[in-house]
């Protein structure tokens, strides 16, 4: 039977939260091993915004991962899918390629949870507003 090990991902945006943050924009997590990179290409995943990867020599790129596949015990076939920042152009990055990821877009849905808009409408409604609307942010 295998047995999962927990990995910790440690922060280095010089800020050194105690625990992950809620809101991964700004994240730079430090990769020192293939199952953080795992972990953190999950999270990048989940996240709404662009994402910086920087592979081994040292090339950057920037994009919204729409795709991971990490399940085979060979590692080396642990890929990402993304699409490059303003551009229609799909790439496929292995893990093992992968020495840093930046969430550096902004997440579009942080903050907008239906708690958020429940505090701002009570808010409004305590200070004594009427015909309350909360609106979106344009896109």
């Amino acid at each position: 039977m295998a047995t999962e090990q927990h990995t910790s991902v440690k922060d280095t945006s010089g800020n050194a939260p105690t625990t992950e943050p809620e809101n991964l924009e700004g994240y730079n997590p430090s990769l020192d091993s293939l199952p953080v990179v795992r972990d953190v290409v999950e999270k990048a995943f989940i996240y709404r915004g662009d994402v910086s990867i920087i592979n081994r020599r040292g090339e950057t790129v920037e994009g919204y991962i729409f795709d991971r596949q990490a399940e085979s015990a060979d590692t080396a076939k642990w890929v990402l899918r993304l699409i490059i920042k303003d551009s229609t152009e799909r790439r496929t990055i292995c893990y093992e390629d992968i020495a840093a990821i930046h969430f550096t877009g902004k997440d579009p849905a942080a903050g907008k949870s239906f708690q958020t808009w429940l505090k701002k409408y009570q808010e409004k409604k305590a200070a004594g507003e009427k015909n309350i609307r909360i609106d979106p942010e344009p896109l």
